[in-house]
């Protein structure tokens, strides 16, 4: 049986909630993945903390959330490339990820050396 598109985005939503919870210690309010082309776009909203907004008043503290968060996602990024391999199958290529500390919501694109959605 060939699994849905559908299928593989909530998989790979469910496994990244689940490696926030457990390496980050809480997970995003909600999480949202998109398979397009060769990129997987997963998008998460609710990441920051009402503490982390407080900081982002200003706009020193505002890059200080930014770099902390984007280094603690860097520093699983092996843990993420796992996660798509063992979702989709297919290795990944490159990462990018940033966060609006005005919306709380973090996007990451994970680029494939293979194009995933032509496999639907």
């Amino acid at each position: 049986m060939k699994i849905s598109k559908g299928s593989y985005e909530a998989e790979v939503s469910k496994a990244i909630t689940q490696w926030e919870k457990d390496f980050l210690g809480r997970g995003s309010v909600s999480v949202k993945t998109d398979i397009l082309r060769d990129m997987i776009i997963v998008n998460l909203k609710g990441i920051l903390t009402p503490a982390e907004y407080r900081v982002c008043e200003t706009k020193e503290g505002m890059l200080t959330i930014k770099k902390t968060r984007s280094e603690l996602v860097e520093s699983g990024i092996e843990d993420l490339k796992d996660i798509i391999l063992t979702v989709t199958g297919e290795k990944v290529k490159s990462f990018h990820t940033d966060i609006s500390t005005r919306t709380g919501e973090r996007v990451m694109v994970f680029h494939l050396f293979n194009d995933l959605e032509k496999n639907f």
